[in-house]
Order: structure tokens, then sequence, then C-alpha cells
């Protein structure tokens, strides 16, 4: 495991992102792509994101992303959709027509959170920082 570190933090916060293309038009192929993947890896870079994987399909994004912990993921998100959105559809002429909402991407998006400790793995650890009486899910250890 590698951790990253910030001015006053060390941290590993690995999300696994997915979304969607609006109606699952398969747009996504050849040039367009390929000018998607570029977007996305430089729009991460330009936030100290980093990309550990990613797939792009023809009607959807997978992402696995490491991000600081003063990013939020909502805002990642929005940060990531709408500019490679933005940018698509000013480069490429036929996506312009088919969203002529300016839409490119459907409303909504997964994520999932990676580690490589368990819940089980922490909360055996909390528990076990001190010894006290009682069955407290929040105790205070002296």
């Amino acid at each position: 495991m590698k951790y990253r570190k910030g001015s006053h933090t060390v941290y590993d916060i690995k999300y696994h992102l997915i979304w969607i293309t609006k109606y699952r038009y398969k747009i996504l192929t050849g040039s367009i792509a390929v000018r998607l993947r570029e977007m996305l890896v430089q729009s991460c870079e330009s936030r100290a994101i980093t990309v550990v994987c990613g797939n792009i399909t023809k009607d959807h994004v997978h992402m696995l992303i490491s991000c600081p912990p003063s990013l939020s993921v909502s805002k990642v998100v929005q940060y990531l959709k709408g500019r490679s959105s933005r940018l698509l559809q000013d480069e490429y002429e036929e996506l312009r027509k088919r969203y002529w909402g300016q839409h490119l991407w459907a409303r909504g998006y997964f994520c999932g959170t990676v580690g490589a400790v368990t819940e089980e793995m922490i909360k055996e650890y909390v528990e076990n920082q001190e010894e006290s009486d009682g069955e407290e899910k929040f105790k205070i250890t002296e």
C-alpha cells in the first residue's frame, strides 16, 4: 500500500466511479474515446487526483482514482463530467447535434470506496485501543 502525502495529511483514499452517457447512447468510440481519456487524465492531474486505472466502453466510464481528502467525491465527479461534456461537445459537432441540451452524461453516477483495510479491521483496531467497560460504540478512554 502506498500512502500519499499532503501538506498536513497522509492518506490513501480511492474511489471507484462509474457514469453513463445520456440515454445510454453508444458514442464513446474511436477518436471520441481517445480524446475523452486524454481529458479525464489531464483533468485529474490538474487537481492532484491520481488515476489508478480506468476503462471507457461505448456507453459508460469506469475509473479508479485516488483523491486528496480536501476534495469531495461529488465535486470530483461534477468536475470530470462537466468539463469532459463541455469540451467533447465543443470539439465534436456530431455530439453537439445529438445532445442539443448540452448534457452528454446521464444525471447520476456510482461511487464505491476502495481500501486495503476492511471495516472489520478498523472496528477491531478502534475497539481495542484500551479496555473499557460497557457496550458503547463510541467510547471515551482515559
